[in-house]
């Protein structure tokens, strides 16, 4: 496991945004985290720019719900995303284009 805590995570995410990726995307991203490592994040793609905030947008695009171990397992690269969906561990909620857009954002996280 990752020693990153999830909101050093978060909070680094928007030096790894590419925003070519994202040139026209408008989106909102909700990460809602259980257990230890548990909190609430949204991401918003807009005019080529990400922010990250703690806390829960009133109008996500695309909702992630997870335990904060296992999304740290999965940006740091030793849980397989799509697996995990498959195992119920992971539930998305709203737009699953845009849950699938969201890796080429972030190309340099694993």
């Amino acid at each position: 496991m990752t020693t990153k805590s999830v909101k050093d995570f978060f909070q680094g995410l928007p030096g790894k945004f590419d925003a070519e990726a994202a040139e026209g995307l408008v989106a909102v991203y909700q990460f809602d985290l259980t257990g230890p490592q548990g909190s609430q994040y949204h991401l918003v793609v807009k005019r080529g720019a990400c922010s990250v905030q703690e806390g829960v947008h009133p109008d996500p695009h695309v909702i992630f719900s997870m335990s904060g171990e296992d999304c740290l397992d999965v940006l740091g690269g030793q849980l397989d995303g799509p697996s995990l969906f498959m195992s119920g561990r992971l539930r998305i909620s709203g737009d699953l284009g845009l849950a699938i857009q969201l890796k080429s954002l972030f190309p340099s996280v694993h």
